[in-house]
Parts: C-alpha cells; sequence; structure tokens
C-alpha cells in the first residue's frame, strides 16, 4: 500500500509539473523558421505574424531564414527540432507538398507525419514579369517568341519544386513551348536576376517586386489566380489568356514539429487567429495581395492532406521531371 500511493503520488506529481510547464508557455524566444531568405511573400508573413505574436504571447519572437534546395533545408531543420513550441515553421505549399513529387530524393520528411498543423496565414498570388525591353508585349507574344526559339528563353523562380516552378511548368505544358528553367535561391536573387537582365522572365510573389512594378523597372504579364487582384487590376489572370482552369497560389501556414504537445499547439492557434483579427495585420497584408484564409488547425490538416494529393497529379500534368 505505502508503495502504492508513492507510486500515485509520483504520477500527479509529474502531470501537475507538465501542466505547470505547458501553463508557462512560452518562457523563452520563440524562433520561426522561414525556409527561404529574406525578401518575397513567406519572409514578409511570417515578420507581419512576428510581431503580432510578440505582443500576444509577450515573449520575443525570432525570424531566422534557412534557405536552400527550395526551402526543404528549412523544413528539414523545423522538423528535426525538439517538438516544444519553441521552434516553429512558416511552411509554405513548395517545400511541404510539391517539392517530394520533384526532388524525391531531397525530401527525407513527410509533411503530414512530421509537421503538426497550427494554421493557415494567407494565400498570396503569383505573376509573370518581365524586363520591359523584352519584345513581348504580353502572354501571347512571350508564347509566340517562345515558340520562335525553342529552348533559347529562360525563365526565373525561387527554386527547383517550388510553386513557382510549377506554375511555369503548367503553362509550357499547355502552350506547348519551351523555356529553361533557372531556380534561384529565393525570391530577392530572382527578381536581381530579372532585373539586370540575366533571365528574361520571371515568376513571383509581388511583395519583393513591388516596387520595382511602380518604377516602371519590370512588366506584369499576368496573374496566377482565378479573379484578378485589386492590387493589380488591369492585369488579367492567367486564365483569362487561354489557360482555363488555371488558379495557384502560395499558402502560407504556420507549423510545429510533430509532437508539440496539444495545448501548446492550440495556444498558438489562438495566437494566430488573434493575429490574423488585427486590422494593420490584415491591411498590411491586403496591401501586398496577400488574401487571408480561413484559421485552424483542423482546417490547415485537411487542407495539406488535400494539397499533397492535388499537387501530386499538378506535377505530373506539368510533365516535371524529378531527380
Amino acid at each position: 500500500m505505502f508503495r502504492r500511493s508513492l507510486l500515485v503520488a509520483g504520477l500527479l506529481l509529474c502531470s501537475a509539473g507538465a501542466a505547470f510547464s505547458q501553463a508557462a508557455f512560452p518562457s523563452k524566444p520563440i524562433t520561426m523558421i522561414v525556409p527561404f531568405p529574406p525578401g518575397g511573400n513567406v519572409d514578409f508573413a511570417a515578420r507581419v505574424l512576428a510581431t503580432r505574436f510578440g505582443e500576444t504571447l509577450k515573449q520575443s519572437v525570432v525570424v531566422e531564414n534557412v534557405p536552400g534546395a527550395g526551402g526543404v533545408i528549412g523544413v528539414s531543420k523545423a522538423v528535426a527540432a525538439p517538438a516544444d513550441g519553441y521552434t516553429l515553421l512558416v511552411g509554405v505549399d513548395s517545400a511541404i507538398s510539391i517539392a517530394k513529387f520533384v526532388t524525391p530524393t531531397a525530401v527525407r520528411y513527410d509533411s503530414l507525419r512530421d509537421l503538426a498543423p497550427i494554421g493557415i496565414i494567407n494565400a498570396a498570388p503569383m505573376i509573370i514579369l518581365a524586363k520591359p525591353a523584352l519584345p513581348a508585349d504580353n502572354v501571347a507574344d512571350l508564347i509566340k517568341l517562345a515558340r520562335a526559339q525553342p529552348g533559347k528563353l529562360s525563365y526565373a523562380t525561387s527554386g527547383v519544386g517550388t510553386v513557382l516552378h510549377l506554375a511555369m511548368e503548367r503553362v509550357k505544358a499547355q502552350a506547348g513551348i519551351d523555356l529553361v528553367h533557372v531556380p534561384y535561391k529565393g525570391g530577392t536573387a530572382l527578381v536581381a536576376g530579372v532585373l539586370t537582365g540575366q533571365v528574361p522572365v520571371g515568376w513571383s510573389g509581388i511583395p519583393n517586386v513591388a516596387p520595382h512594378i511602380r518604377a516602371g523597372k519590370l512588366r506584369v504579364y499576368a496573374i496566377s489566380t482565378a479573379s484578378r487582384s485589386a492590387l493589380l487590376a488591369e492585369v488579367p489572370t492567367v486564365a483569362e489568356l487561354g489557360f482555363p482552369g488555371f488558379d495557384i497560389a502560395t499558402v502560407i501556414g504556420l507549423q510545429a514539429p510533430a509532437g508539440t504537445p496539444r495545448e501548446i499547439v492550440a495556444r498558438l492557434q489562438a495566437a494566430t487567429a488573434k493575429a490574423l483579427r488585427d486590422q494593420d495585420t490584415a491591411e498590411r497584408m491586403h496591401n501586398l495581395g496577400m488574401e487571408l484564409m480561413e484559421n485552424g488547425t483542423e482546417h490547415y490538416a485537411r487542407f495539406l492532406k488535400d494539397d499533397l494529393e492535388r499537387y501530386a497529379m499538378a506535377v505530373k500534368a506539368a510533365g516535371m521531371k524529378n531527380d
């Protein structure tokens, strides 16, 4: 009886200790891993969210950029981190849902098994852009130019297996043209490549190109989503230009390593929802064409599962070669 009493007391103490530990979360700084360099949709969303997180959780939140391999290196680092809520991933469909189908030997993680979804942050459209000097005023001209010089024109993206890569490969497959893919290490680098003329055409998010568009240094051909963006109302959608059903956006969400206690995930989800309800946060994202999406861990989990199935078919339809 005495030994049994000691055992029960010990279990109660452990349970109380665990509850106290989770109730005290966070007791130290939180790191948000962004699997891309500074600049671009994912980095912008992370920094806006980090500011609001710090205010809500009363703890500093550090954004750590871990670029490489189209986001795979950053995701791999997040997956390997302790499952305690102090290392989070600002994930994007490129490395979570697409890369495994394009570069399977580089992806050693299972996004559904190894990551715990917290909530979706936003969906961001992408645009086809070029230097004004390129002798193509629109997508029809670009296709005509590509057909006249098969395999000669190139296009830039932020990496192999990214949603930008998939978007252009779909255009190539549907238009029957041959352009060479030039992957850069992030959105800022790809925009620099187009600006300097290293690559004539690029696919990009809006945040890191908006100033160059306003300055007339870059021309925008089309936007990737089914509807036009209020930010670029004069720019047609890809679907409008003879590609029916074309509707692709970069979906950005917050995740933690699998095994993170549910109580901590719930607290992080509540902080995410609060941040997205903030008027200043919403305006800053809307001003760069980003649309806030329904939040919640269950919704995000279903979305990720559906996303994997959808992208598996999209990669196959686009004829993207894997490694």
